[in-house]
């Protein structure tokens, strides 16, 4: 199966990046999720992979995993979801998935990357793989041509150029210390970081972590190429279940806007 390249997800001015736990509350929600974040104007959307220890997520997203993984998500039945919206044309932007390395590790890297091609999977952003480590994945994913989404924090420093010049698909931007969550400010100086990243590489960066509204999508999407939301919308999808569709499609529809004013 075709997957859609990273790269066409900035071709069209600012992007927006939105974030759901695949199979929260349920499979079937996971898919109208899916292709509703679309419509509402999503470029490129990621899917957190439930896993019982998330170590970089704080409660909101926790708790996303817990009710995923109680209603009987597997990791193969997330495959099988996302195939389904592929096969029927239903979500034609480009999917990454987010996870931790010990899922790929269980599941045999060769056939994770696989059903990751079978499925139209662009990318992986592996939150707790070390950029120093990356050799223990990254020769399997450019076999078969998924990027590895690299992350750089505040705490990166010296370390933000060289992880620039090797950056494949996008540069995830970590705006904040700590674990995801929304927040009321970000103070991080992010310019001096992506000016450090502009030295080196032309590659998309997308700012994540903390964003909780229009407006700081729209102020994080005039620093970078893109804004990433995930906590905000995954606490919706936990206050309202699985009648949260209409309520995310309209948070997403006032984020697109408030991208669009970057």
């Amino acid at each position: 199966m075709d997957k859609k390249e990273i790269a066409s997800a900035f071709n069209h001015g600012k992007a927006l990046i939105t974030f759901i736990t695949g199979g929260d509350p349920d499979l079937e929600t996971t898919e109208k999720l899916l292709y509703t974040m679309q419509k509402a104007g999503a470029d490129l959307i990621e899917i957190g992979i439930p896993f019982s220890d998330p170590i970089a997520e704080g409660p909101v997203i926790q708790e996303a995993n817990e009710r995923a993984l109680s209603n009987g998500c597997t990791t193969d039945r997330l495959f099988d979801t996302v195939k389904k919206v592929r096969e029927n044309g239903t979500v034609t932007i480009p999917i990454v998935y987010l996870t931790y390395i010990n899922p790929i590790f269980t599941y045999g890297k060769e056939k994770f990357m696989k059903r990751c091609i079978e499925c139209g999977i662009s990318g992986l952003i592996i939150p707790d793989l070390p950029f120093e480590e990356k050799d223990e994945i990254a020769d399997v994913c450019k076999m078969y041509q998924i990027d590895l989404i690299s992350m750089i924090a505040p705490t990166s420093e010296e370390r933000i150029q060289k992880i620039a010049a090797q950056a494949t698909g996008f540069l995830y931007v970590v705006s904040s210390m700590g674990v995801t969550g929304m927040r009321n400010e970000i103070r991080t100086d992010l310019d001096a970081m992506l000016r450090l990243v502009r030295n080196v590489s032309d590659i998309p960066t997308a700012i994540g972590f903390g964003i909780s509204n229009p407006e700081q999508a729209g102020e994080m999407a005039q620093k970078a190429d893109g804004a990433i939301v995930g906590s905000a919308i995954v606490k919706i999808i936990g206050k309202s279940g699985k009648d949260c569709v209409l309520e995310v499609e309209k948070f997403v529809s006032q984020l697109r806007a408030g991208v669009d004013q970057a």
